[in-house]
């Protein structure tokens, strides 16, 4: 009988054949993978005009890529204080454009740019998306995180609250809550003071001044206004809520149910704070007949009260306007002060530059008064420049509503402009710490020097750190007052060096502690300082 021809592929094959399937299947998964991340940079590429800048793998505004440090792989919210020295070396605008999560950004570090961006009203192409304020509006809608029509009637709303009267105020309190803190803190006959961390003081001193001149509270250094409660103080309540909020802002609700002690106090933080808030808008409504308070939360009621129906704020608006006020207006303004002690600690010829004005304008036989505010301008300009370098609204977030052209100046050194293209839908970061060290506009720029604001106007739009166009800090005026009050107090009685750590030279405390961090604003590190009284 004729044999059958054999079989071309032998049995024994088909077992290795099965076994290399899943690593075909993952070989063409990673391929189609690779293709198809590779096209849809090209796409990003092309929507931000190939326009150079880091290429990361998640986006520096959402998840995952906040979740780990700027490094050499990854641009998380903090890249623009990283790489300060380097991101804008070649460019004003880059391009952040994420390989694997996140869409294409525009991040830019020029002035001209950013009042085209930000100019408000109908003369610009771009908008605040909506989840850009998403932490903003725990609260409620507020005036930094309204657009168009709803912006300006916020601002017609909160803009009597900010006047003279107010401002006088702020001075008185900031000179009475500094004795207060001298005698409470028990500072007085001391060789030395020592502060291991000067925030401390520096919070707690802008709740108090805010305390009494936007609210009306009656308070003690040593017995700040509370709760209703009465389990925790007003700063402790804004402390835990500040301290948790991107938590409660980012994370899902079931996370805030479970029982772990740091979510259990940002709970009890969060209710007596939305309790207390609520109250106060009834009581300052209940009060206004009587127009006897004189804070700035009593005039945004009573302003409010008096518009017409379609111009007024809810009480949610008015709670979110509060909320704003109380956490924007003593955190930047203490960090601030902070950095301030912390830069003239290390240089002690701008400090003793400030103090002669001070001996000059003030002198001993009597106490600064707020006439003297124009006069001491190099105490603001001490001010001015630490804000400078720890601008607190760090960056500017704006949405192409339509397709638009930016005119952006060419490179340094050169004239003229070069039109981008812009389209509709590209978000657009305005990086003010970015622009405050940006060359173009300061010799110099890491460096602190006051100098730079000295013959400027106190209220000049060239100090741009407390941002630009329409939508600058509306409390710029009651902040600068309540420095320039404060720090001069301060630094005619006592000269401030910084708290070394054995062995530590002065160049070592400075890369230590002046250095950013960012919650939802950008502010210095724990500075601790010395206060030696001067006679």
């Amino acid at each position: 009988m004729a044999r059958l021809p054999s079989e071309p592929h032998s049995w024994s094959s088909i077992p290795q054949n099965i076994a290399n399937f899943p690593v075909q299947i993952l070989a063409t998964f990673l391929t189609v993978f690779a293709v198809n991340r590779i096209w849809v940079t090209l796409q990003k590429l092309r929507a931000v005009n190939h326009l150079p800048g880091p290429r990361p793998p998640f986006s520096p505004l959402g998840l995952p890529g906040v979740l780990f440090p700027t490094s050499w792989w990854n641009t998380s919210q903090d890249v623009h204080w990283a790489r300060r020295s380097n991101l804008y070396t070649s460019n004003e605008s880059v391009s952040i454009v994420p390989f694997l999560i996140g869409e294409p950004l525009i991040w830019t570090s020029n002035l001209n740019v950013a009042r085209q961006i930000a100019s408000g009203g109908n003369r610009t192409a771009f908008f605040k998306p909506p989840w850009s304020a998403r932490a903003l509006l725990l609260w409620g809608m507020n005036l930094f995180a309204a657009e168009g029509d709803t912006w300006r009637k916020h601002r017609r709303v909160m803009g009597p609250a900010f006047n003279n009267e107010l401002y006088r105020l702020v001075w008185t309190q900031t000179m009475k809550t500094y004795r207060d803190m001298v005698t409470s803190e028990k500072w007085e006959g001391k060789a030395s003071v020592s502060v291991p961390i000067i925030q401390e003081l520096t919070f707690k001193l802008a709740l108090l001044v805010l305390g009494t001149c936007a609210f009306g509270f009656s308070f003690r250094w040593d017995e700040p206004p509370r709760t209703s409660s009465g389990n925790l103080s007003i700063q402790e309540t804004i402390r835990t809520v500040a301290d948790s909020y991107m938590l409660r802002v980012f994370a899902p609700k079931w996370v805030l149910r479970i029982p772990l002690k740091m979510i259990q106090q940002s709970n009890a933080a969060y209710e007596a704070m939305a309790l207390f808030m609520k109250e106060q808008v009834v009581v300052r409504k209940q009060e206004i007949q009587e127009n006897t308070r004189k804070d700035a939360f009593s005039l945004l009621v009573k302003a409010n009260e008096q518009e017409e129906l379609k111009y007024q704020l809810s009480d949610d608006e008015l709670i979110g306007n509060i909320y704003i006020m109380l956490f924007a207006g003593h955190e930047t303004t203490a960090h601030t002060l902070a950095a301030t002690l912390g830069f003239l600690a290390l240089n002690q010829d701008v400090q003793d530059e400030v103090f002669a004005q001070i001996k000059e304008v003030v002198g001993y036989s009597r106490d600064p008064e707020i006439e003297d505010y124009h006069n001491l301008n190099k105490v603001l300009a001490a001010f001015f420049e630490a804000l400078r370098l720890f601008p607190s609204g760090h960056i500017m977030i704006r949405e192409a509503s339509e397709d638009t052209v930016l005119q952006i100046p060419s490179p340094r050194g050169q004239e003229g402009t070069i039109p981008f293209m812009i389209p509709k839908g590209q978000v657009v970061v305005v990086d003010m710490v970015g622009v405050q060290y940006n060359p173009r506009y300061y010799d110099d720029p890491a460096s602190y020097k006051p100098s730079r604001w000295h013959g400027i106007n106190n209220d000049s739009e060239d100090f741009t750190a407390f941002s630009v166009g329409p939508r600058a800090c509306i409390g710029r005026k009651f902040a600068t007052t309540e420095a320039v009050c404060f720090l001069s107090m301060l630094l005619r009685d006592w000269k401030v060096i910084p708290k070394l750590n054995v062995g530590e030279t002065e160049e070592d405390w400075r890369a230590r502690v002046l250095d950013a961090k960012l919650i939802l604003t950008l502010g210095v590190r724990d500075v601790p300082l010395i206060f030696v009284p001067r006679k």
